[in-house]
This record gives structure tokens, C-alpha cells and sequence, in this order.
């Protein structure tokens, strides 16, 4: 029952963190923006709510391994996506990144107006307009110096096992000559279960890899840099994959 209790406070706590964060972004927005045109500041004030609530739960025991790569240039960020705690574990990084995300989250009372005051950048899956908007946006964020996050899997895993990866992200690396970040993510998948906003006990971990660089790269070097960033990504996972040709073909990871 003491750990019934525990969890129902530890949303009660969450659910009041994000009525009272908004109007305090709101203000932290209002004093920032003439001079942070990357919402770099509202943009890590809102981080640190997904920290605090990160850490209301009991259950999860947060861990980032590895070390931000030295230097201030942009980075494309890309990580697998195994549950919504992704968001609350990635968070925890110690920069501040531009999320691209599906639309309907930024529609969500609060939380997704949050994302849009942030900065964030709403798409429209299978919009090929809203794609070409938000890899614009993105561009100009990476072109002010600002890192840029997505998820290549374009959804969760509801397998555990690392799906296709699309070419977008890394498609934008190469055309705005920056390099790619691969982050591991493993445990939240357990924390979080897809099928629920409930959580469980669980170690969720990011593991940040080593950047892979895009100097000299093309727009023929798009599925090369993007099959080496998720090989990456299942070598520290402790998957095997091949190459997964045009936007997932012959993809290994999905068999079974």
C-alpha cells in the first residue's frame, strides 16, 4: 500500500509541477526572447520539469553514461524510442536540443503548449509540406548554433528491438554540415510501458556515443551516415543489424 501511495503522489506531484510550469514559462519566455532567439533558456526551463519528474518517481533510477562531445558547434541528435520516459530520460543531456515531435503532442492542454513556447518543432506525419517546413525550421536552428533532437524510428518500438531508421535527420545533417549524436536509450521500455501512461520500476539509461562527422559528405552519403548512426545505436544496445537499405528494407532487427 506505502508504494501504491508513493506512485499516486508521485503523479499528483506531476500533474500540479505542470499546471504551475506554464505560467512560469511564460514568464521566463517574456524576459528572454528579445535577446534568445534560439529559446535556448525557455527551452531548458522546460527540460527541467521532465527532470523533476523524472525524479517524483520512485521507481525509475535515471542514468546518463558518457560525456557531451567538447566544442560548441550543433549537433543532429538522434536516439532510439522505446517509450514516452525517452523524453523524460533525454532531458536529463546537458544541453539544451530543438525536438521535432508528432503534432498531436504539441495539441495536448499544457504540456504540448509548453513544447511550442519552448521552441519545439510540431510535424505532420505523412504531410510532405510540414516535412519540408519543419527541416527548414530545424535548419535555421542548427545554423544559429542551436543542437536539433529526433527520433529516426519515427514512432516506438513495441518490440524492444530497434526499428528501420528514415533518412530525414541525417539528410539535414549533411546539407546543414553538422554531425550526428547517437544516444542509446535502454530501460524505458519497462519504465513506461507503450500501452499506458503507468509506470513501473525500472534503470532507464542514455548512453551518449561518439559524434559521427559529415565533413565531405553528400546527398549519395544520406543512407551510408544513417545506417552507421543506428549501428551505433544497436552495437551499445547489444543488437546485431545489417544495412537496411532504402528506408528500411532488409532490416534485420525486425525479424521475429
Amino acid at each position: 500500500m506505502l508504494v501504491h501511495a508513493t506512485a499516486l503522489l508521485a503523479y499528483v506531484l506531476s500533474i500540479l509541477a505542470i499546471v504551475l510550469w506554464m505560467p512560469a514559462l511564460l514568464l521566463v519566455l517574456a524576459v528572454t526572447l528579445p535577446f534568445d532567439r534560439n529559446r535556448r533558456v525557455a527551452g531548458r526551463f522546460l527540460r527541467f520539469l521532465a527532470v523533476f519528474i523524472a525524479h517524483t518517481f520512485p521507481y525509475w533510477k535515471v542514468r546518463v553514461e558518457g560525456r557531451w562531445p567538447a566544442g560548441k558547434g550543433a549537433y543532429v541528435v538522434v536516439s532510439n524510442h522505446q517509450s514516452m520516459l525517452d523524453i523524460f530520460l533525454i532531458s536529463h543531456l546537458p544541453r539544451e536540443m530543438k525536438w521535432i515531435g508528432k503534432e498531436s503532442l504539441f495539441k495536448i492542454p499544457w504540456a504540448g503548449w509548453m513544447l511550442r513556447l519552448s521552441g519545439d518543432i510540431p510535424v505532420k506525419r505523412g504531410d510532405a509540406a510540414s516535412g519540408k517546413e519543419v527541416m527548414a525550421k530545424a535548419r535555421r536552428y542548427l545554423d544559429r548554433g542551436m543542437h536539433v533532437m529526433i527520433f529516426p524510428e519515427g514512432t516506438r518500438t513495441r518490440t524492444g528491438k530497434l526499428l528501420p531508421f528514415k533518412s530525414g535527420a541525417f539528410r539535414l545533417a549533411i546539407e546543414a554540415g553538422v554531425p550526428v549524436l547517437p544516444i542509446a536509450v535502454s530501460g524505458t521500455a519497462e519504465g513506461m510501458p507503450a500501452d499506458g501512461p503507468w509506470v513501473r520500476p525500472a534503470s532507464p539509461t542514455a548512453r551518449i556515443l561518439a559524434p559521427i562527422p559529415t565533413a565531405g559528405m553528400g546527398p549519395g552519403d544520406v543512407a551510408r551516415l544513417r545506417d552507421l548512426a543506428r549501428a551505433r545505436i544497436a552495437e551499445a544496445l547489444g543488437e546485431t543489424v545489417t544495412a537496411q537499405g532504402p528506408e528500411g528494407a532488409g532490416d534485420s532487427s525486425r525479424a521475429g
